[in-house]
């Protein structure tokens, strides 16, 4: 089977599509040949080596969502889920496959009406967002601020926030044309990277989502109001300043607070739950996956690089 690997980290040119044998499922385990595969940040971080190559060697297989149907299936796993289309999660590698396995605690079974490419935008980016909201308390009526709002977790938390009963989502984002895309998916106000916004956009915020990180996090901590909650759910623009901390003890009066959100510490059931019923919601029109573009499996390295650039709204899919 097909499958795109790491031959070297650092820039997309460093992924190289090769033939590998066809996986067994193990015990537990099913096959799944593969109709969709999403393209996240945390695979162009593993690429890029950001935060370390996380004792990955070169030949490791990306990719961490696909959708298709079960063909295969380990021993203990019923054998009802042969033939459902389906949606899974195949940890930090193993997705940029032909045949993907996955452990069937981390299966959902797809509705009707909904395709995979869509399941893959949402799958994954829909329960960060919703538990990074989870997270920072947000209840309706307060003000939220999602900031690197164009990518699918971003456009996950807008919707989100706006669903719930938000008095203003606003969103950072590089472009007046993105900014427009945004409001359509229920932003209300539209600032640029480093927050600068029209004078109506709120002074301070309730909620922020941070998907960015990077030099310009402490910018964000001074938005916050009082009582105010900052979650850090990413790191696409790299680490912060050592020192951000200060800029919240700066604020103590304030009583300000700062948590990191990774969906590792949510249990397997409470992320399952969310997804199934996010999957729903998207068959019947009341939540979004945005597809930014579709992509054969060997257009891996086009995808990385246009992340790398900027350029993307939303998810990108491999098709095999």
């Amino acid at each position: 089977m097909k499958a795109v690997v790491i031959k070297e980290f650092g820039t997309a040119d460093g992924l190289e599509v090769v033939d590998l044998p066809v996986p067994d499922p193990a015990p537990g385990q099913v096959r799944i040949t593969t109709e969709a595969i999403g393209v996240g940040g945390v695979d162009a971080m593993l690429r890029r080596g950001t935060l370390g190559t996380f004792g990955f060697e070169p030949g490791h297989v990306l990719g961490s969502e696909v959708a298709g149907r079960v063909t295969a299936a380990g021993d203990g796993v019923d054998a009802s889920w042969l033939g459902r289309r389906v949606w899974a999660f195949t940890g930090l590698s193993g997705g940029y496959v032909e045949q993907a396995v996955a452990d069937i605690d981390e299966v959902v079974a797809l509705p009707d009406g909904l395709s995979g490419v869509e399941a893959v935008a949402l799958g994954s980016s829909g329960v960060v967002a919703h538990f990074a909201l989870e997270r920072a308390r947000f209840a309706p009526g307060e003000t939220v601020l999602v900031r690197g709002a164009a990518g699918s977790i971003g456009i996950s938390a807008v919707q989100l926030a706006a669903l719930g009963g938000a008095s203003a989502v606003a969103v950072t984002t590089s472009s007046p044309e993105r900014g427009a895309r945004l409001r359509e998916l229920g932003a209300t106000h539209v600032l640029d990277r480093s927050g600068e916004g029209p004078h109506d956009a709120p002074v301070g915020y309730d909620v922020v989502i941070d998907i960015a990180g990077g030099a310009q996090l402490p910018l964000f901590l001074d938005k916050l109001n009082p009582n105010g909650r900052f979650v850090a759910v990413g790191l696409i623009a790299g680490l912060p300043p050592a020192d951000f901390g200060a800029r919240l003890l700066a604020g103590f009066r304030s009583s300000l607070s700062f948590a990191t959100l990774s969906l590792d510490t949510v249990p397997v059931a409470a992320k399952q739950a969310v997804r199934a019923a996010q999957f729903a919601e998207a068959a019947h029109g009341k939540l979004r996956g945005v597809v930014h573009e579709v992509l054969p499996l060997d257009g891996a390295a086009q995808a990385h690089r246009g992340m790398d650039e900027g350029r993307v709204f939303g998810r990108v899919v491999l098709v095999p």
